[in-house]
C-alpha cells in the first residue's frame, strides 16, 4: 500500500504518517513548511518532519507545494498512490483576511490541482479531504441560543446532538478562510460525484492533539495549554468566552478516515469532532486547563468578535456513526487535556 498524505508535518498529517506507516504502508509525505511562512517561527514544522523520518523507516518526503500545477501531478504519475489524504491547508480564519490570495491559492487551487492529478493518475484510489465546520458559514449562530453562566448552547432540540450535514452553507457570512474551504470541499464532492471517484470530504470541527503546534491564530486549545504552561496572558476574543467548540483527538480522526478508505463511496460528506459530549466554551477549556495544569491564568478579554466567527457549534456525529461501524470519539475532553499538558511540559523541560 502506498499512501500519500499532504501537510505531512501538520498535527492530522504526521498523525496519518504514524498511523499508516504502523500498518506497513509507504507513506509519502508532502510538505513545504508552508506553515511557518503562515505563522512565524512558532508554525515552524521542520522538527515534527525530523520526528517522521527516525520514527517511520518507510516514510518518503516531498518538499512540494500542493499548487505546483507541474510538481503534483509528475508525483502522481511517478507513484500512483494508493490512497491520498488532503491535509494540507490554509487554516486560519484571521490571517485568511491578511493574505486572501494566498489562502484561496492553497485552500481551493491546492486541491483542485491535487484531485485533478489523482484523476488523471490513480482515479480508483479513496481521497480523503480533509474540510471544515467553517463551510457552515455563521449560519448556525442564527439558530436559537440560551446563554448560561459559562456557554451558550442550542435550545432547538433539533440540534441536541449538534450541527448535521444537511445544514445549509450559503447565504450567510462565512469569513475568506471559510469562503476558501467551502470550494475546496464542493470541488471534492463534485469529483467524486461526477467523475465516480472515491472522495470523502470530512468537515472537522476542533481537532487537536499533543503534537498540536497551535499559535494564537489557529489551534486553540492546544495554544491556550501552551499560554497557561508559560504563565503567559490568555486572551478571549468576543462573546465573553461563552462560545462553544467541539474537540476531538488527531487518533479518532484518523481511524475514521482509515476505515472510510476500507470501504469508499463517491462524494461523500461527513461532519467529524468531539461531539456534544467533548464540546466546551472557551471559559469552561481555561477552567480544564486550569485544573489539569494546577495553574491560574491571566485572562483578558477583547470584546470585538471574529467576523463570521461560530458563538455555537458542536459536530452531529450521526451520520459517521452510522456509516462507519464501530467507530467512535474515544477520547473524551479530560483526557485529551492531561496529554497536552503532559506533553506541553515535556516539551519546556527539553
Amino acid at each position: 500500500m502506498k499512501t500519500l498524505v499532504t501537510g505531512s508535518s501538520g498535527l492530522i498529517g504526521s498523525a496519518a504518517v504514524r498511523f499508516f506507516s504502523a500498518r506497513g504502508h509507504e507513506v509519502h509525505g508532502l510538505d513545504n513548511n508552508t506553515r511557518m511562512d503562515l505563522f512565524g517561527a512558532g508554525g515552524d514544522t521542520r522538527p515534527v518532519l525530523a520526528v517522521l523520518r527516525a520514527a517511520c523507516p518507510r516514510f518518503v518526503h516531498h518538499e512540494l507545494d500542493i499548487r505546483d500545477r507541474a510538481g503534483v501531478p509528475a508525483l502522481f504519475e511517478r507513484e500512483r498512490f494508493s490512497r491520498v489524504v488532503h491535509c494540507a491547508a490554509q487554516p486560519s480564519h484571521d490571517l485568511a483576511a491578511s493574505r486572501p490570495l494566498d489562502d484561496f491559492d492553497i485552500n481551493a487551487g491546492g486541491t483542485i490541482n491535487l484531485l485533478e492529478a489523482a484523476r488523471r493518475f490513480c482515479p480508483e484510489s479513496p481521497f480523503v479531504h480533509v474540510s471544515t465546520n467553517k463551510v457552515y458559514g455563521d449560519g448556525p449562530n442564527g439558530l436559537d441560543l440560551v446563554e448560561g453562566a459559562l456557554r451558550y448552547d442550542f435550545s432547538d432540540e433539533r440540534y441536541a446532538e449538534g450541527i448535521g450535514e444537511d445544514f445549509p452553507i450559503d447565504q450567510n457570512l462565512h469569513s475568506l478562510f471559510g469562503a476558501s474551504k467551502a470550494s475546496g470541499d464542493l470541488i471534492a464532492q463534485e469529483y467524486g460525484r461526477y467523475f465516480s471517484m472515491p472522495v470523502g470530504v470530512f468537515r472537522g470541527g476542533c481537532l487537536t492533539g499533543p503534537d498540536h503546534a497551535g499559535v494564537k491564530l489557529h489551534g486553540f486549545l492546544s495554544y491556550l495549554v501552551r499560554t497557561a504552561l508559560a504563565g503567559e496572558t490568555y486572551t478571549i476574543i468576543g462573546y465573553g468566552g461563552k462560545q462553544v467548540r467541539d474537540q476531538i483527538h488527531c487518533d479518532d480522526v484518523i481511524e475514521a478516515f482509515d476505515r472510510w478508505s476500507g470501504d469508499p463511496r463517491p462524494g461523500e460528506v461527513f461532519n467529524i469532532g468531539g461531539g456534544r459530549a467533548n464540546s466546551a466554551s472557551v471559559l469552561e477549556c481555561v477552567r480544564l486547563v486550569e485544573e489539569v495544569a494546577g495553574v491560574k491564568m491571566d485572562l483578558a478579554f477583547d470584546g470585538h468578535a471574529r467576523r463570521g466567527d461560530h458563538i455555537c457549534y458542536y459536530s452531529d456525529l450521526s451520520r459517521l456513526r452510522g456509516r462507519l461501524a464501530g467507530w467512535d470519539v474515544t477520547r473524551g475532553l479530560v483526557s485529551i487535556v492531561e496529554e497536552m499538558v503532559d506533553a506541553g511540559r515535556q516539551a519546556r523541560a527539553a
